[in-house]
């Protein structure tokens, strides 16, 4: 079922940064939730939070408070000093506890089992639980340099006696390898790697804080925002964004770290701008990719109309350089990551007292996103016009997806909003084929669960199962679940698991006993009609 991409990929160094900001991104993604359960936690029940007065709720969860006052002896608490000297049993609260262990051993344990399966998870826990321990800062970066690391000694372990362990005895030495291996590194972590890693963070956090006191920090726009187009983005905010603004959050209860990649704002405004001043296919096409990109957080979806006149780059730097100095101003920040970077997800993780800041850092960049994108596009109306919209956007989307390695089903979607529909829907079914050889195994297996998956589980996973959800529906089928997640996520429990065609074969490693369908475009697939109409036949039979 699954046929090669046509897509050219591009070689040599940016595909070693795509890769290594993609793996880096693997590892937070899927531990998001955790990062907002932590982000809300810490809003409501610190002692300057929204419910930090309320009495003793607050100071239990918040971690602030006296046990001895309180009363309450079923928590866990620590001896905390008074400016006197003396000490009194301090509530450990949620908030601490959460960034410190919860949120490295979650990325620790993803890094591993991307490397290594859940053997490899387990042993990263293990080994990142020194680094934790052996440092006075959360261990962000430790944790997605530990995890991944020790798993991947795990599996070169596990080659030295693979075959050569007589029947009976795996379970021993697995058990027993692995435990030993953990400890070691969990004291080495615990002795050298966690002060290695404190020295980077102190050093990576020493150098934003320079750039801040200068009032230098907008400047990393001219690196990020072209960035984002090529694809090289995931390397910057997740290696090196994400870990100091968790730090920070940490310290001072949010941090402008989330909002450097994050803001809607400069996409927003180039979108607008083709809006209003485009011509042919960019402009028709522009109004629903605003939603895409502003409401559902899929800032792709606007790299190709970047790309179809580069002199955009210059928007979308001065949009970033904007909203990052609003909010340098304002001193405004989020209190955890926003992903995906939709308006919903920057607002709900603003911090109390940033909105205004944050707001504003929003609509001013894409004001002179706006303005600048503007002013090239009715530059050259006259000559776009003329030759019936000279930067084709078809072309321009075949060459992000050249920067991003791979097919893109968001970037599909816009495509299709492009072109005849007709034509690209008789296109899909040549790439695709036809579902007539999974009927067999259809009808052996009851199909309950259906997944989709992609690298994030974010995204277009999303939207492709609102897609097939809704068309299940609308069929009348009840007692079928359609969700999405990680391909590294597949925990075999799925019935049929759905896929673009490039990630198939991964999938089928990460889930052998599933029925796998193939699709070149998540948002627009025959495939999900004939899928419908399985499942409906074998209901229908029950």
């Amino acid at each position: 079922m699954t046929t090669a991409s046509t897509v050219k990929k591009p070689g040599g160094a940016r595909v070693a940064v795509q890769r290594f900001g993609t793996f880096l991104s693997g590892m937070i993604m899927p531990n998001i939730a955790a990062f907002i359960a932590w982000g809300l936690i810490t809003t409501l029940f610190i002692s300057a939070g929204w419910l930090g007065k309320w009495y003793p709720v607050a100071d239990m969860l918040g971690g602030f408070g006296d046990a001895g006052k309180v009363g309450w002896q079923h928590a866990m608490t620590t001896l905390a000093a008074n400016p006197d000297g003396t000490t009194f049993p301090q509530y450990v609260g949620l908030v601490g506890s959460m960034i410190t262990y919860l949120l490295p051993l979650l990325i620790a344990n993803t890094g591993g089992r991307m490397v290594y399966g859940e053997r490899g998870g387990v042993v990263a826990s293990i080994a990142v639980m020194g680094v934790i321990v052996g440092t006075t800062i959360p261990m962000f970066l430790g944790a997605m340099i530990m995890g991944p690391l020790a798993a991947w000694i795990t599996k070169q372990m596990d080659k030295l006696w693979d075959g050569k362990i007589k029947p009976g005895f795996e379970m021993l030495v697995n058990n027993f390898s692995a435990g030993i291996l953990g400890m070691i590194l969990a004291i080495v972590g615990f002795f050298a790697f966690g002060p290695i890693m404190l020295g980077i963070s102190t050093f990576l956090g020493g150098i934003v804080g320079w750039l801040v006191s200068v009032n230098l920090l907008p400047l990393l726009s001219i690196i990020v925002e072209p960035a984002k187009v090529l694809f090289l983005n995931n390397a910057i905010n997740h290696g090196v964004f994400t870990p100091l603004g968790i730090q920070q959050a940490a310290e001072t209860g949010k941090s402008i770290l989330f909002l450097i990649e994050a803001n809607p704002g400069p996409g927003l405004g180039v979108l607008l701008a083709f809006t209003f001043f485009g011509v042919g296919a960019a402009k028709a096409s522009a109004p629903g990719a605003i939603i895409i990109q502003f409401f559902g957080g899929i800032h792709e979806i606007y790299f190709p109309y970047v790309l179809m006149k580069p002199i955009l780059f210059l928007s979308v730097i001065a949009g970033g350089m904007t909203g990052v100095a609003t909010n340098a101003i304002f001193n405004s920040g989020l209190r955890f990551p926003a992903a995906p970077g939709s308006i919903i997800a920057v607002l709900l993780a603003t911090a109390p007292d940033s909105y205004v800041g944050v707001i504003l850092s929003v609509i001013l960049s894409a004001t002179v996103s706006f303005l600048l994108s503007a002013l090239f596009l009715i530059r050259t109306r006259k000559r776009d016009l003329a030759t019936e919209g000279a930067g084709d956007l078809s072309a321009a989307i075949a060459a992000t997806e050249a920067n991003k390695g791979k097919e893109s089903s968001t970037l599909g979607a816009l495509r299709n909003r492009s072109s005849n529909d007709d034509v690209l829907a008789s296109a899909d079914r040549d790439v695709e084929g036809s579902l007539s050889g999974l009927e067999g195994a259809v009808a052996t297996k009851q199909l309950n669960t259906i997944v989709f998956a992609c690298d994030a589980g974010m995204g277009s996973s999303a939207m492709g199962a609102s897609v097939l959800r809704n068309k299940i529906k609308k069929a009348g089928i009840e007692g079928v679940t359609v969700t999405n997640q990680a391909i590294a996520n597949l925990d075999g429990t799925a019935d049929l698991v759905i896929t673009q065609n490039q990630l198939t074969d991964r999938a089928k490693a990460q889930n052998p006993d599933a029925i796998h369908v193939s699709v070149d475009n998540f948002m627009n697939s025959p495939k999900y009609d004939e899928v419908v109409e399985m499942v409906r036949s074998q209901h229908e039979a029950k």
